[in-house]
Order: structure tokens, then C-alpha cells, then sequence
């Protein structure tokens, strides 16, 4: 298929999708700004937990905690999945802190 046949095929594509109906076409707006919300939520729990596994301190596992909980919150993710990255991101710490004393005792 040429360039020029796929993008006609794109353009008749876009102008099927495009809704007739009133509440159809608000409904496409509040998708695509939802989408938008959406993204930048699941980017900022990714951030949170990337900042915490690169240096893991309390007050960074409180932060990705707290973003972890809204993103599960407007169903970004789901609430197991967040309460599983919670439960091995404490993980991470708690080792953190047990193999401390332990090496300076040595």
C-alpha cells in the first residue's frame, strides 16, 4: 500500500469514527481529557517508585505510598497491583535497615 492509499484509508477512518450524536461527541472530549489526567497520574507513581528504588529513605517510600494510593484511587491501577509494589517497596527498606546494624557490628 502506498503512502498516499494509506493516508486517504486513515482520513475516511477518522471521519467514520467521528460521533454524531451530541453526548457522543462530549463523550470524546471528557475521554480525551481523562486520558490525559490518567497518564500524568500513572507517571507520577512511576517516578515516585523509580526515586525510591534508586535511594530508598522513608520519606521517599511515604511519597511513592501516597501516589501509589491515588493513582489506585481513580483506578489508574489496580488496588491489588498497588498494594503489591507498596508491599515490596517496604520490603526493599526493611532489608535496607536490617543489613545496616549488621554491618557495622563487623
Amino acid at each position: 500500500m502506498t503512502q498516499e492509499g494509506f493516508l486517504l484509508k486513515l482520513d475516511r477512518r477518522i471521519l467514520i469514527d467521528m460521533p454524531v450524536i451530541k453526548q457522543a461527541i462530549k463523550k470524546v472530549r471528557q475521554d480525551k481529557r481523562k486520558t490525559a489526567i490518567n497518564a500524568l497520574k500513572k507517571a507520577a507513581y512511576k517516578k515516585a517508585v523509580a526515586a525510591y528504588r534508586k535511594s530508598p529513605s522513608a520519606e521517599a517510600l511515604s511519597k511513592a505510598f501516597v501516589t501509589l494510593d491515588r493513582a489506585a484511587k481513580i483506578n489508574v491501577i489496580h488496588k491489588n497491583k498497588a498494594s503489591r509494589l507498596k508491599s515490596r517497596l517496604s520490603k526493599m527498606l526493611a532489608s535496607k535497615v536490617i543489613s545496616k546494624p549488621a554491618a557495622s557490628k563487623a
